[in-house]
């Protein structure tokens, strides 16, 4: 027998529970006790605040890829409605008024865009979000839906399409990013296409406005002029080329960004199938 065993053996028992003390003195009677009851309350306590936070964690995580699959199905709606209506047609010209209801309500809803990337719904950056976000919504409701003239224009086509494209791969990208399942394919699209989608979409966007200019200067659409009580004025005309002169110093800032982070996630992803 070992002394352990022997001490087990021959020690007193304490006086609150079965365990055995040595020397047996009420204060380490108390101290036992003490310990053994913080180990019963607090392991449990620990154990079920783990469990609620797993719980938690795991009900965000479910909102996310909820969210995040439900834009994914609202910009394919406009995808296929573009098919759709030039299969109908048999011409792309003009394909605007066939999504022109979806395309406002899902653009509009993508505010909420903003608060994704607040709260970390979605890993982008708040101001290039909330910059890329406010110029569509702008584009789409301030120029698109109030010059009705440019509606069926060509460039309006052209960003219609690339910021399909765009957020399709994107939200497919965030959506199996967090089903940690990610396609290769998938994320070569996402770091990629864009190196045309971008260009693509800014002078749909650009030649868009352009041609709202002479119908805002003849309507004098959302201007302000003098003489009035709060002797303000606004000219419509002149703020939307400084709208378009703010492209210049922007674009780069956000299309070299995306270079940057195409050499970053791809190289990172070539280096690990080479270790592999």
């Amino acid at each position: 027998m070992t002394v352990a065993q022997r001490w087990h053996r021959s020690g007193p028992r304490c006086c609150r529970c079965p365990a055995r003390v040595t020397p047996r003195r009420d204060g380490d009677c108390v101290a036992h006790c003490s310990r053994l009851t913080v180990s019963v309350v607090w392991i449990p306590a620990l154990f079920s605040r783990e469990m609620n936070l797993n719980a938690g964690n795991l009900s965000i995580a479910v909102v996310k890829k909820a969210e995040l699959s439900l834009f994914r199905a609202l910009w394919l709606v406009i995808a296929v409605g573009l098919v759709r209506a030039y299969l109908a047609k048999g011409s792309y010209h003009s394909l605007y008024y066939s999504i022109e209801k979806p395309l406002k309500f899902f653009q509009t809803g993508a505010l909420l865009e903003i608060l994704h990337c607040a709260f970390g719904i979605v890993p982008s950056s708040v101001v290039l979000t909330a910059f890329q976000v406010m110029s569509r919504v702008f584009l789409t409701w301030a120029v698109t839906h109030s010059v009705k003239e440019v509606q069926s224009e060509d460039s309006v086509l052209l960003f219609v399409v690339a910021w399909t494209i765009t957020e399709i791969i994107r939200y497919s990208f965030y959506t199996f990013s967090l089903l940690n399942h990610l396609p290769y394919l998938i994320k070569w699209a996402r770091y990629t296409l864009f190196i045309v989608l971008y260009p693509m979409g800014v002078s749909g966007e650009l030649l868009t406005i352009y041609a709202a200019l002479p119908f805002v200067r003849q309507s004098g659409l959302y201007s302000i002029s003098l003489p009035n009580k709060y002797n303000f004025s606004f000219d419509y005309y002149t703020f939307l080329i400084l709208v378009m002169i703010s492209y210049i110093p922007i674009f780069p800032q956000l299309y070299f960004h995306m270079l940057h982070q195409r050499r970053k996630v791809l190289s990172h992803t070539e280096e690990h199938k080479k270790l592999e």
